[in-house]
């Protein structure tokens, strides 16, 4: 007998919707990693249409060694149209170069998160990055350390709420471009808040300062747009009680703005030094938040990070972040890739393959 047409119509109305969410659940799975699956890659250096060209001729490779995260550090070099005199570079990253760019690393599995880094890292040398070029009003400490002498790196000011409305909007175009559900931010290695060269900052609490640019971020990208946050962790590690040093924690009175922030923004914890533990990983998943710890180009380091982490057997962490800070390579041969990708996948695999199948 043959069904009469409402049933056909509800049959085909249920094949409809387990088809699409079955794709459904497959783009979600691409795009966001299960907790403790992340294996994720750091580039930079990559600012143009022919550079992210070049760059997806190793999106396969990368694919195949188990790279599923890759964090693009963009910074000024994007098209940008709601500030284009702040475009670095002669031919910066086009809207459609990113979606290229993007449809590529989604072929292959691969989460694409753009990076722009705020608030410091705002000069690297002697070169003064655009923000601070074409608006020296906004520099943290104006005036102050001609050439970019006696300093790490220039900072913009927080306070200034000039800063957020010129530099949201740019935060928006790289989501937009990059069709991304996620935001890293950088936000690492500040230490000119409070400096007696900051007429904004000078004797306020620098840890009120940071974590006051930290809520402006995460009240754009996570409340306003929905995507998450990423941002590097060393301002929120307190070096007296830490003893990383000076750069991989804070030394200058951020670190209590760990609790004035909100916890579900991801920490990047960054450690490039062999060690027999990393308590600051177990700190930030006792206060709540998502972290990926991140090595760099030490074999040994990069190791131990992930064995210490993966250990601590939390669903909050995520898995790990290789950074790489230089220039453009053959990353599949990346020593501390290759073998960190074969530590995180030995005990994952048949649970990543269950995933994929349900």
């Amino acid at each position: 007998m043959r069904p009469s047409k409402p049933i056909c119509i509800a049959m085909l109305l249920a094949v409809i919707t387990i088809h699409t969410e079955g794709c459904a659940g497959l783009t979600e799975a691409r795009r966001n990693p299960a907790p403790g699956h992340w294996r994720a890659l750091h580039l930079l250096n990559y600012r143009s249409d022919a550079a992210l060209e070049a760059l997806e001729k190793d999106i396969p490779g990368l694919a195949e060694m188990g790279v599923n995260t890759l964090i693009l550090e963009v910074n000024y070099g994007f098209e940008y149209q709601s500030s284009p005199e702040l475009r670095m570079g002669r031919a910066p990253i086009t809207r459609d170069g990113a979606r290229r760019f993007v449809r590529t690393c989604r072929e292959h599995r691969i989460r694409l998160i753009p990076q722009f880094s705020c608030l410091g890292h705002q000069s690297w040398s002697k070169q003064t990055f655009p923000l601070l070029t074409k608006y020296p009003e906004l520099d943290l400490t104006p005036g102050a350390f001609p050439g970019n002498e006696g300093i790490y790196c220039r900072e913009w000011d927080p306070l200034n709420p000039k800063v957020n409305e010129i530099v949201l909007p740019m935060l928006d175009e790289l989501i937009d471009a990059f069709d991304a559900d996620a935001m890293h931010v950088g936000m690492d290695e500040v230490f000119l808040i409070g400096s007696e060269h900051s007429p904004s900052t000078k004797g306020k609490d620098p840890a009120k300062v940071f974590a006051k640019a930290v809520n402006d971020l995460h009240e754009h990208l996570v409340k306003r747009r929905g995507v998450d946050m990423l941002m590097w962790g060393d301002r929120f590690i307190d070096g007296k009680v830490f003893k990383y040093g000076k750069w991989e924690a804070s030394m200058n009175g951020t670190a209590p703005a760990v609790d004035m922030v909100p916890k579900d923004i991801i920490i990047c914890d960054w450690h490039y030094e062999p060690r027999e533990s990393y308590p600051s990983v177990p700190m930030f998943l006792q206060k709540g938040f998502r972290v990926l710890p991140a090595g760099w180009k030490k074999v040994d380091a990069t190791l131990a990070l992930i064995q210490y982490s993966r250990d601590l057997k939390h669903p909050n962490m995520l898995g790990h972040l290789f950074t790489t800070w230089s220039g453009r390579k053959k990353w599949s041969e990346f020593a501390p890739l290759v073998e960190g990708l074969k530590l995180l996948k030995q005990p994952n695999e048949q649970a990543e393959k269950d995933q994929h199948e349900r």
